[in-house]
Formats: structure tokens, C-alpha cells, sequence
């Protein structure tokens, strides 16, 4: 029990604390475990590329100095001051700067982080990209990628102002971080370009994430009371099975986060909010209909007409080449033609094909889809009627089921026909 007339030595602060309990655990230690240790130490703290060796003697020398400034002060002096001291005198610091703990991590944080949605940033999605895939190769585990984008998000900065729009961007990340578990990752890529990444996710598990988080965003955006309604579109890539590199895995994703964004622009079109395409008239006199009108028309993806051409001379290809096809693909009285908003996007190598008829006892095969149609390919031709029902089955996507109109027809080179059909609402 200490005397009543000797003081307690003062309570060490906390840092200091920690340096003397540091100090007593490397003395347990063996050479080498020590030097390992250091070596991450004072990487960590002083972002010092140290080599083993290097990392011990300057602990010892802090040892050292720290008994000699005692000695000279008459009083004990801290670990950290005399840390502090080795590293500056040794050129280790070149400019040696105090700052605040708290602090010097703000500064971290805020270098990484998009200031708008709290989201990581693009620069820490490359580092963290590499590490997930080091790290999946290692262990042989799968690893999900999530490319996704606002769908009519100008039309909202358009309408509503962008500081509304910021509020759709918030509503975006706030989706995000509440639809992801807590070894995921969500970042903030570009304007309204978003990325996650998915450890241990296969693509079952990465497409349920995607269809669930459309729905979360949904709910999000009711407070906001928006006359536009935005969706988030998604493309997903998995590793391996997809793509082994960070730029061919981002590749993949971006396709078919392009591929369903024309399919889901392409229902926009045929549906509610489009409700009349501009038609092209049978015969001189036909006034062309404003789009107010009520019924929608369908829209041949098969023009092959250069963009200067008329709507007059589009019609003409469109009536020779319905013509030309056999009776079971008798020439409808009008088919509408629009110059094609987005390139077809090729299933070639895929496994994508379509049921067709209501009893789904026939399959073709799905050449390419795109603005408002589908190719696809069929041994052959008989009992194809004017309009069909298909349910399409795309990689990637969930089956959609959709109305078709054959528009034109050509034969393939192994006996087969490629059929163009037009998407019909």
C-alpha cells in the first residue's frame, strides 16, 4: 500500500497506455515474429515501407531515446514522444506534420467516399475490385459483380430540378446499402451509375439481389412524389464463370445492363407511357396520327434502311419484302417502321431461345434483341400465324413474355428461315 505522503504517479493517457502494453508484448516475442509485427506497425502508422530489420532497429533506437530524454528531463517521458522523435531525426519523416488521429481518418474517409450518397467512390471500387478477385481465386469462391443505372433519371433533373434529382441519388444508395449484406459492397461509379460487388455470390444469388433491389428503390422514391417514374436497371457478371479479369468481368456486365435496359425501354414504349408510335400512312391522302392517339402500333426492328431515307420509302421496302413472304406470312395492312433507337444487341454463343404458341410446343432460336423486336430462327416456317405469343429466355434476364408479328423472313444457309418480329402491345 503506498505511503500517504508519496503521491500516485499520474495515469498514463490512454495512448500512452498502449504504447507501454505494446512495448511489454514485443518483448515476448522472438526476432522474427517482432520484426514482422513492426513492419505493419509503422506501415500503418506512418505509411513507412520499412523492411523487417530496419522496423526493429528503429524500435530499439525509441528504447533508447526514450531513456536518455528521461534521464535529461528528469522525468519520464512518453513512447510516443520519443517514437516521434527517432522518425523525424531519422529523415524517415521528411515533413514531419501533428495532426489529429480523428482527423488524419475524416481525411481517409472523405478520399474514398462520393460526398452526395455516403457510397464508396470509383477509386476505391478499382482496389477493392482487385482484392475481391485475389481473394476469390485464392479460395476458389465465386464473385458477384452488379452494374446498375437510373432509368429516366435526366427527365427527373429535367422536370423537377437536380437538386431533386439528388434526392433520387440518395434514394438510390440508401436502396443499396439497405438490400446488401455487410461483407458487400456498393459504390458510386458516375453520375447515376452504380456497382456492387458480391463476394461469395453465385449468379442465382446476384440476380435475386438485382430483382429485389428495383423493388426497395421503388419504395424509396414514394416521399419524393416524382412525376417520372425511374427505374434501376442492372447487369451481373460472375466469377469465374463470366470472365477471370476485373475489365473483362465489367465488360460483361455493362452488356447486359445494356440489353435490359432497351428490353425494359422497349415495354416503355409499347406500353402505357408511349400510348401511339408515329405511323407512316397507306396512301397519300392518310393524315400521319399525332402519338395521343389511343392504340399503340407495332414497330418493325428489320427496316434495313439507311437513317436519310424516307418514311414513304421505308414503307415500300417493308411492303416488297412482306410480299415476298409465303403465304402463312400473308403482308399486313400496315406495318409501322421507326428508325432503330439502340444497336441489336447478338445472342450468338448464347443458350437464348423462345417458346412460342400458347402451348410452348415450339422453340426458335434467339438471334439478337433490340429496340422494339427480336430476330430469331426456325427450321421452319409452317403453321407460323400473323401475330404469336413467345415467352423469350435470355441469359441474365428473367422470361419475358411477350407478343410478336413477323415482319420479314429470310433463309439461312443450312435450310433454316431468320425471322424478324416486331414486339406488339
Amino acid at each position: 500500500m503506498p505511503s500517504p505522503a508519496i503521491p500516485a504517479p499520474p495515469r498514463l493517457p490512454i495512448e500512452d497506455s498502449y504504447f507501454e502494453l505494446l512495448a511489454d508484448t514485443l518483448e515476448s516475442l522472438d526476432l522474427p515474429a517482432r520484426g514482422q509485427f513492426l513492419q505493419r506497425y509503422f506501415r500503418a502508422i506512418a505509411h513507412l515501407d520499412l523492411r523487417e530489420s530496419q522496423s526493429v532497429e528503429v524500435w530499439d533506437e525509441m528504447l533508447v531515446r526514450r531513456r536518455e530524454l528521461s534521464d535529461l528531463l528528469g522525468r519520464r517521458v512518453s513512447l510516443k514522444t520519443a517514437l516521434t522523435d527517432v522518425l523525424s531525426s531519422s529523415g524517415y519523416l521528411r515533413v514531419p506534420i501533428l495532426i489529429e488521429y480523428d482527423e488524419l481518418k475524416r481525411l481517409e474517409l472523405d478520399a474514398v467516399t462520393d460526398p452526395l450518397t455516403g457510397l464508396h467512390n470509383r477509386r476505391l471500387f478499382a482496389e477493392i475490385f482487385e482484392k475481391e478477385l485475389n481473394r476469390a481465386r485464392r479460395y476458389g469462391q465465386p464473385l458477384g459483380l452488379v452494374t446498375l443505372d437510373l432509368h429516366r433519371f435526366k427527365e427527373v433533373n429535367d422536370k423537377h430540378g437536380h437538386p431533386r434529382g439528388d434526392d433520387v441519388l440518395r434514394a438510390a444508395a440508401a436502396t443499396l446499402k439497405k438490400a446488401l449484406r455487410t461483407s458487400d459492397s456498393a459504390f458510386r461509379i458516375g453520375g447515376d451509375e452504380f456497382a456492387l460487388l458480391l463476394p461469395h455470390t453465385d449468379s442465382a444469388q446476384a440476380l435475386a439481389l438485382s430483382r429485389r433491389v428495383p423493388t426497395v428503390f421503388a419504395e424509396m422514391l414514394q416521399p419524393l412524389q416524382l412525376e417520372v417514374t425511374v427505374g434501376m436497371d442492372h447487369g451481373v457478371a460472375i466469377f469465374p464463370q463470366d470472365a477471370e479479369q476485373a475489365d473483362q468481368l465489367i465488360r460483361v456486365a455493362d452488356e447486359r445492363l445494356y440489353l435490359l435496359k432497351h428490353a425494359n425501354h422497349s415495354k416503355t414504349t409499347n406500353g402505357s407511357d408511349w400510348t401511339k408510335t408515329p405511323s407512316v400512312p397507306e396512301g397519300p391522302a392518310a393524315p400521319v396520327p399525332e402519338r395521343v392517339a389511343p392504340a399503340p402500333q407495332p414497330i418493325s426492328i428489320e427496316t434495313r434502311r439507311a437513317p436519310e431515307k424516307t418514311e414513304a420509302t421505308i414503307e415500300a421496302a417493308a411492303s416488297a419484302t412482306s410480299a415476298a413472304i409465303s403465304g402463312d406470312l400473308a403482308p399486313a395492312p400496315r406495318v409501322f417502321a421507326v428508325q432503330r433507337k439502340a444497336e441489336r444487341v447478338s445472342m450468338t454463343g448464347t443458350n437464348a431461345y423462345a417458346v412460342l404458341g400458347d402451348l410452348g410446343a415450339r422453340r426458335a432460336r434467339v438471334l439478337d434483341l433490340g429496340f422494339g423486336g427480336v430476330a430469331m430462327e426456325l427450321d421452319s416456317l409452317e403453321d407460323l400465324p400473323e401475330n404469336l405469343l413467345a415467352v423469350l429466355h435470355v441469359p441474365i434476364l428473367p422470361p419475358v413474355r411477350v407478343n410478336l408479328k413477323p415482319v420479314w423472313r429470310q433463309q439461312t444457309g443450312h435450310g433454316g428461315f431468320r425471322v424478324g418480329c416486331a414486339f406488339v402491345s
